[in-house]
């Protein structure tokens, strides 16, 4: 048996490796730039109001670029769009060199690059998330899924890693590394062979055709259910933005102990990806994801409240499993039930709640932590998120008695 035959089935297909490549290089390069810049925003001023500054600003321009970009995802080359889009993190990463060098004593060069890291993403997020169904057959797109989020969950632990290791040492070369997996990268993108995107009917341009994903979602009840659960739950319950206030005013950590802190929720997420991958749910999707969203929960509240950096990174790996479980529902509901000719404008919206979640949820993590502190902000949040799955039962019945998630792609192509 050859080494290619041990792979899972998805990596076996050329153009889908490529793809998870590509999602491994970038998001690497993101998360070790995350950490470069948390810890030098985070010591201009000793404020985690600019943390959270920093993550409105990604945020902006999301919601004004989503629906137009999940238009162009669906009317032109995706493999073009993902292009452009890691070219324009490629010039930010060169940028925040520049700044680097120069000093980075001041905050609004950062804000203005991370205000240009949410364009970017805006661009090619729905792109990069629509292709795995038009790359793998049907049968081992559940493996395929899960290998993606496999792929960005290690990015995650390894970015923050090499991030803080190689900052402690030149915080210069973190991005100069960026770059140089942004540029490989872009390569494993444009050696990509995709399929040309499955038009029934040409589509005449307008607004309907911009929000026809958002229409999609409301006649979807698990979709909406489950994508608006997520948003609120990790809105409130996400404290990963504060972990530069824990690393350094809590657990009196360096920028070491902040990297593993940044991993630590993509090591439970990895362990919870490797055993969806051998073993996808089958059964009780609408129960599962309220039970998951509710142990996410409770995690942070165990990491608000510990003094201890084991049991911060413990609460951590716990978050990021329970956290993959719940993106491994939404996202093979999302690529069974969709059309491929609608999947862009419907992954553009699912890109807003999410980022609404992650981005604007950083901001209203450092709102609070100014206003009340670190520890009270993230115990509080960890409550509410608790609360909403538990509530989530009753303005979404419908969700909470889903079964098999095939079952859900039958009902929506009535």
């Amino acid at each position: 048996m050859s080494w290619r035959d041990r792979l899972p089935p998805p990596l076996r297909r050329r153009d889908y490796a490529l793809l998870w490549v590509t999602t491994l290089l970038t998001g690497t390069g993101a998360q070790m730039i995350a950490v470069a810049v948390g810890w030098q925003v985070y010591a201009i001023h000793k404020n985690p109001f600019d943390l959270g500054l920093i993550g409105l600003m990604e945020f902006v321009p999301l919601p004004l670029l989503a629906l137009p970009a999940g238009q162009l995802s669906d009317r032109v080359s995706r493999k073009r769009v993902i292009a452009v889009s890691i070219v324009l993190d490629t010039a930010i990463v060169v940028l925040l060199l520049v700044v680097t060098l120069t000093g980075a004593h001041r905050l609004w060069p950062f804000l203005a690059l991370a205000a240009a890291t949410g364009v970017s993403a805006s661009i090619g997020w729905p792109a990069l998330r629509a292709l795995p169904p038009v790359l793998v057959p049907m049968e081992i797109l559940p493996s395929a899924m899960a290998l993606r989020s496999i792929s960005f969950q290690v990015a995650t632990v390894a970015g923050p890693a090499l991030g803080g290791l190689i900052f402690a040492a030149s915080p210069d070369a973190v991005y100069a590394t960026a770059a140089a997996l942004f540029v490989l990268a872009f390569a494993c993108a444009i050696a990509m062979r995709v399929p040309p995107i499955e038009v029934r009917e040409v589509e005449p341009l307008g607004w309907n055709s911009v929000l026809a994903g958002i229409h999609f979602i409301r006649r979807t009840p698990m979709l909406l259910g489950a994508i608006s659960l997520d948003l609120f739950a990790v809105l409130f319950g996400g404290a990963i933005a504060l972990a530069p206030v824990f690393a350094r005013s809590i657990l009196h950590t360096g920028p070491l102990g902040l990297g593993a802190l940044r991993s630590a929720p993509a090591v439970g997420a990895v362990a919870a990806g490797v055993w969806l991958t051998r073993k996808p749910l089958q059964r009780h999707a609408g129960r599962t994801l309220l039970l998951v969203v509710g142990a996410f929960g409770v995690s942070m509240v165990v990491f608000g409240i510990s003094r201890s950096l084991p049991l911060s990174l413990a609460a951590l790996a716990v978050s990021g499993f329970v956290d993959m479980i719940s993106m491994n529902i939404r996202g093979t509901t999302v690529a069974v039930a969709t059309p491929d000719a609608l999947r862009g404008r419907v992954l553009a919206v699912e890109m807003v709640f999410i980022s609404a979640s992650n981005e604007l949820g950083a901001f209203e993590s450092g709102v609070a932590a100014a206003l009340v502190g670190a520890v009270t902000a993230v115990v509080a949040g960890g409550a509410l998120t608790i609360g909403l799955a538990a509530s989530w039962v009753r303005l979404f019945p419908a969700l909470a008695h889903i079964d098999r998630m095939e079952d859900v792609r039958a009902a929506e192509a009535v």
